[in-house]
């Protein structure tokens, strides 16, 4: 009887697994098409303003029209129509959509309508493009044609919500702070330490520099205050240090011979199936930083590091990094590291700077306010 039991449990496990497999094939095939229909939806009007001479007026009757005569469809306010024709205008050059209108809509008659999908020439690339775009939330491609206006980094982030799962929140943090041009910007010597393609995978988990602006610090700080409140908003700090890192500990505690010693910060990841192990410093970095993070290096691989583990990775965070003194320093080091900078706060354009009033400006305003 049990053993009966078990079995159908089993069936029942493999057979929830297959349903919620073929949801997740169903969810992610209807946001393609929708997306698919939006470009294409964009391009006849695209076509029709550009050889009719419409003009945007056209926008809010087709809205009205299109909510009237289908009111169970939704996503065709003025704005999101606005956004399908962007949409196809910034995409056309790179050929990334090419479905056919008669795909979208086989029953409806489209030969007088402009159907320049089928003309754009079909490559391998293009191909990958589309595959790519299609899988993108619809609320991710607006977020991003408004935010990214260079295309090579907006495909950048489109993989990084697909590889990393990134809600639309998620997404516009990254896009702030600017995680396209921080990533893999690490001074490091894994190209030396590390086998191919690990080193390559490496260099990309790492990011410079790190933004810590959801923090509360204030110089004066210490070392440990800041572990400390990284650790507090460890969910934060996950999410900067980038999708693959599990916590393991902080002052993590390690003995050889008869001392004792501490790593700020110790993590796992999961995709470069390693150890990582983080120092914290405060100020500039200095060459003897590299001696002690590689002795520490040392410690994890002889006593933690699994037979399967790849060597075990290091990294330094300071307030100063200078790339030349890094790259001497860690030139003859036998242990992966890397060396960042980190960021409480984002540091003002210069532009803004000069338009923001200063201190005596604020004051002679609020005595003068207070006279009134």
């Amino acid at each position: 009887m049990r053993q009966d039991l078990t079995r159908y449990g089993e069936l029942l496990t493999q057979i929830k697994d297959r349903i919620r497999r073929a949801q997740v094939k169903a969810s992610l095939s209807a946001n393609a098409e929708m997306i698919l229909m939006y470009w294409d939806i964009g391009w006849i009007i695209h076509e029709r303003q550009r050889h009719e001479g419409w003009g945007t007026k056209i926008i809010p009757q087709l809205s009205r029209d299109i909510r009237n005569e289908l009111p169970k469809v939704k996503g065709f306010s003025e704005r999101n129509i606005g956004y399908m024709i962007r949409f196809a205008r910034e995409y056309d050059s790179h050929a990334i959509l090419q479905q056919p209108v008669a795909k979208l809509a086989p029953d409806t008659p489209s030969t007088n309508l402009p159907q320049p999908v089928v003309q754009l020439p079909v490559h391998k690339d293009s191909e990958n493009l589309q595959q790519l775009v299609a899988k993108i939330p619809w609320g991710h491609h607006i977020l991003l044609m408004e935010k990214v206006k260079d295309l090579p980094a907006r495909f950048w982030y489109m993989h990084q919500i697909i590889e990393q799962g990134w809600s639309r929140n998620v997404l516009g943090l990254m896009i702030k702070s600017n995680t396209h041009e921080r990533q893999g910007a690490a001074v490091t010597n894994f190209e030396k330490r590390l086998p191919d393609p690990q080193s390559d995978l490496a260099c990309q988990a790492l990011k410079d520099p790190y933004i810590f602006d959801f923090l509360t610090l204030a110089e004066p700080f210490h070392e440990r205050e800041l572990e400390t409140e990284l650790v507090k908003h460890l969910e934060k700090f996950l999410l900067e240090l980038g999708r693959g890192f599990a916590f393991v500990g902080r002052q993590y505690h390690i003995e050889v011979g008869d001392k004792d010693f501490y790593i700020d910060l110790l993590f796992y990841h999961l995709k470069l199936r390693c150890f990582v192990v983080i120092e914290l410093k405060k100020g500039a970095f200095k060459p003897e930083y590299a001696g002690k993070i590689n002795f520490y290096c040392s410690v994890v691989d002889d006593r933690f590091k699994h037979e399967n583990d790849q060597p075990t990775i290091g990294l330094i965070l300071c307030q100063e990094n200078d790339r030349v003194l890094a790259e001497y320093a860690l030139r003859d080091i036998r242990k992966p590291i890397g060396v960042s900078e980190y960021e409480l706060t984002r540091a003002l354009p210069d532009d803004l700077k000069s338009s923001l009033p200063t201190v005596e400006e604020i004051e002679v305003e609020l005595s003068r306010k207070m006279e009134e």
